[in-house]
C-alpha cells in the first residue's frame, strides 16, 4: 500500500541517464518542518540465477569501478524503458554470460536500498541449455565462472561474494527452489 505520509512539497530533477533518475525533494518532516530528501528513481532492475544441466551456478566476475576490487555475481541489470522484465532478465542473462535457458522463471523481488532508491529488483532463475557469444556493453569486461551450492555460500560466509544484490538474488533463489523442496 502506498501513501505520501510527509507530503512531498516540491521535486528537483539533479540528473539523469537512461537507467534512474536522481532526484532531490523537499518534504514536510513529522516535526512540521521541511526537509530535504536525495533518492533516485529507476525502471527497476533484474538478476538471473543460472544453473548449469551438472547443478553448478554461473556468476561473472567483473572489476568494480567504486570498490576498486572484482566481484563475484549473478548477471543482471538495469531494465530499459520500454523493456519487461522479462525481456530485460532474458538480455542480461544472454550479454554477460552468453548462457540460452531453457527455462526462465521469475521467484521473487526485492528493493536493494529502500532509503535511497525506488528501485525494484526482479529475480529469475534459469536452467541453462545452450551458450552463444557474450554481448558486453562497451563499459563490460566480464569473466563467466561456475561454482557449486556449497562454493556460493562458502563466499558468501567469508565476503569473496559481496554485492548485496546477488546475496538476496541467491536468497531469494534458495528459499524458492531449496527449502520448499525439502
Amino acid at each position: 500500500m502506498e501513501c505520501d505520509k510527509f507530503g512531498r512539497i516540491s521535486r528537483q530533477l539533479i540528473d539523469k541517464n537512461p537507467y534512474w533518475k536522481y532526484y532531490v525533494d523537499e518534504y514536510r518532516l513529522p516535526n512540521g518542518n521541511i526537509g530535504k530528501y536525495y533518492h533516485i528513481e529507476t525502471n527497476g532492475s533484474v538478476m538471473i540465477v543460472p544453473i548449469l544441466d551438472n547443478g553448478l551456478f554461473l556468476m561473472t566476475r567483473q572489476y568494480r569501478y567504486l570498490d576498486k576490487r572484482y566481484s563475484y555475481e549473478f548477471p543482471g541489470g538495469g531494465i530499459k524503458s520500454g523493456d519487461t522484465v522479462e525481456e530485460a532478465a532474458l538480455a542480461e542473462l544472454i550479454e554477460e554470460t552468453g548462457a540460452v535457458p531453457s527455462v526462465i522463471e521469475f521467484i521473487g523481488k526485492f528493493n536493494p536500498f529502500n532509503g535511497v532508491t525506488s528501485e525494484i529488483c526482479n529475480v529469475f532463475y534459469a536452467k541453462i541449455s545452450n551458450f552463444v557469444e557474450q554481448r558486453l556493453d562497451e563499459s563490460e569486461e566480464i569473466e563467466v565462472m561456475k561454482f557449486s551450492l556449497n562454493d556460493i555460500v562458502n563466499m558468501i560466509k567469508t565476503g569473496e561474494i559481496y554485492d548485496g544484490m546477488t546475496i538476496s538474488a541467491f536468497t531469494i533463489y534458495y528459499v524458492s527452489q531449496i527449502l520448499t523442496k525439502k
